[in-house]
């Protein structure tokens, strides 16, 4: 077992940073200062961590969720939450909006904190190849931090040197300028440089560095700026971390989700939590996934808010699209990424039936018994009233779907929480794994006219997911891959795991699939909106002020 990089927080002159070590026994580091600290090797390593940290505060956190899921194809909005305007695309999505503020301001301090590792890293005394490697791992996570910027603001400010003091000018440099100076060049010195493997679970690694130039190259093949051979090259790396680093398909779909399974060789590229930290708050962060994706499951019969089903806060359901995507009678996922029973968790006695609101007699429920199920899409048809209204459980179909009541995600449930009420959870967040691959390669290959290459990678991932005997059947051809086959496929296999408003931009399909499927935002989505505001925080804060993006009130 690999050890895991884990998190603390402490406070430098000049940063609130988060600080990262393999340990679990970790001291807090106050009053210390910068310019001295980092200069050892001590300070080095810390600063390094504290880099990775600054993943955390967007993903598996409620702004990661909602500024990916919410405002596309897949998810509309659930009855609860103060930013459901991601998803209604109104006048209130502006650059006042706290969530546009914290992914800027956030990306960007993951920026200024890789730029002073590597500004400090200059005569600090230590093994030199190490040293090499973990500049190496700053720079792939400064790619990372200007490539989330880039595709979610487009032209933004560029800057490879740290920032010490108080800074009030700002440059908006154009996106193919950042590809070009920063996140296409720091990559590839990530993958010159880093090893295959690493001691600690979490560091970045070459496999992670050529996933992310793949993912890279396949974004910019789409703008007008790009290289002609951005596909080509993408193909290529996708190809590199499929086949030689040893990463293999799990046989089940559902053991991905199995919370003791998470370091499984499936696993590219994720941001580690530990059970220790999460649970004491000395981890103010964790995985939050499990409270946004669930109906309001807990005041119905039978039902109280218990640690296996998860505190509700329902946030996301799946639209009427999202739920027609699966073929149940030949692929699992659906049933493997949704729950559709849950069991009575308090007694319940029988109730008369009620004429004023229609409500049948209901037997008893006993603590076990079904208390209430979500046959699901293709399923509804064997589920008439007449046939509800005998059983002592609540039964939900699709004609009964509300803010309230939806099909819930099971991906992130997190039984393992100390009690109920717990929001952070001890799930990584996956950010890069093999499947995905797959299914970028495969775009990467229909971007060069290669349906017939995409058919295979899509076939890989199909089929691992099919219903035994029914291999043969899933499998697609040629024929049957476009753009939109690819975009369905992904949301088939990836959702919830917060890429689909950056897969559907990085397409150009967010506006067309969005009014196609999301009857909440197809009235006010617009073209201008495959960018999000420049946040005005940044625009009051720099000098003459900061152009805002096209569509937006200056």
């Amino acid at each position: 077992m690999k050890s895991k990089i884990y998190c603390i927080w402490f406070l430098t002159l000049g940063f609130l940073i988060n600080s990262c070590d393999k340990s679990l026994e970790e001291e807090l580091v106050t009053d210390v200062s910068a310019a001295s600290y980092y200069t050892t090797e001590k300070g080095f390593q810390d600063a390094v961590n504290a880099t990775y940290s600054l993943l955390k505060p967007f993903y598996g956190q409620e702004i990661g969720f909602t500024m990916t899921v919410f405002g596309t194809d897949t998810y509309n909005n659930g009855a609860d939450g103060s930013h459901k305007f991601f998803n209604f695309y109104d006048t209130s999505l502006n650059a006042s909006s706290s969530m546009v503020r914290d992914a800027w301001a956030t990306w960007y301090r993951g920026i200024n904190q890789a730029n002073g590792v590597i500004n400090r890293s200059d005569g600090i005394e230590m093994d030199e190849a190490e040293k090499t490697s973990r500049i190496a791992e700053v720079r792939f996570l400064r790619a990372l931090y200007y490539f989330n910027i880039v595709t979610t603001y487009g032209d933004a400010h560029l800057s490879l040197e740290e920032t010490e003091g108080i800074e009030v000018e700002a440059n908006k440099t154009p996106q193919a300028e950042i590809y070009n100076q920063a996140i296409i060049p720091d990559l590839e010195f990530a993958i010159a440089t880093l090893p295959n493997s690493q001691s600690d679970y979490g560091r970045a690694t070459k496999a992670a560095a050529e996933f992310l130039l793949g993912k890279v190259l396949l974004t910019r093949s789409y703008k007008s700026f790009a290289d002609g051979n951005d596909a080509s090259r993408a193909e290529t790396l996708f190809s590199n971390v499929i086949n030689n680093y040893g990463f293999s398909l799990l046989d089940d779909f559902a053991d991905l989700w199995d919370i003791s399974n998470q370091e499984n060789s499936e696993m590219v590229f994720v941001i580690p939590n530990a059970k220790s930290q999460v649970d004491s708050d000395i981890d103010p962060y964790g995985h939050r996934g499990h409270l946004y994706f669930l109906q309001e499951y807990d005041v119905r019969r039978g039902m109280t808010r218990d640690i296996e089903n998860g505190r509700p806060w329902k946030r996301f359901r799946p639209t009427d699209f999202t739920l027609s995507l699966w073929d149940r009678d030949i692929d699992t996922r659906y049933d493997k990424s949704f729950k559709h029973v849950w069991y009575a968790n308090k007694n319940e006695p029988a109730t008369p039936a009620n004429p004023d609101n229609g409500e049948p007699a209901r037997a008893a429920l006993t603590i076990g018994d079904t208390a209430i199920f979500i046959p699901g899409p293709g399923k509804d048809i064997d589920w008439p009233q007449s046939l509800q209204d005998t059983k002592p459980y609540i039964t939900i179909t699709n004609d009964e779907y509300s803010e309230r009541l939806f099909p819930s995600m099971n991906k992130w449930i997190d039984p393992t929480r100390p009690d109920r009420q717990k929001v952070n959870g001890q799930r990584d967040f996956i950010l890069m794994r093999l499947a995905d691959a797959y299914l970028l390669r495969a775009e990467a290959r229909l971007q060069q006219n290669n349906p017939s290459g995409a058919a295979i990678d899509i076939n890989v991932v199909r089929v691992r997911s099919a219903v035994p005997g029914q291999e043969a059947a899933i499998e697609i051809t040629s024929s049957d891959v476009d753009i939109d086959f690819i975009l369905d496929e992904r949301a088939r296999e990836l959702i919830g795991e917060g890429w689909r408003w950056w897969d559907l931009t990085r397409t150009g399909k967010l506006v067309e699939r969005t009014r196609l499927h999301n009857p909440t935002a197809a009235p006010n989505i617009q073209d201008y909106h495959v960018l999000r505001p420049i946040p005005q925080e940044q625009i009051d804060r720099t000098l003459g002020g900061y152009p805002q993006n096209p569509g937006y009130p200056q």
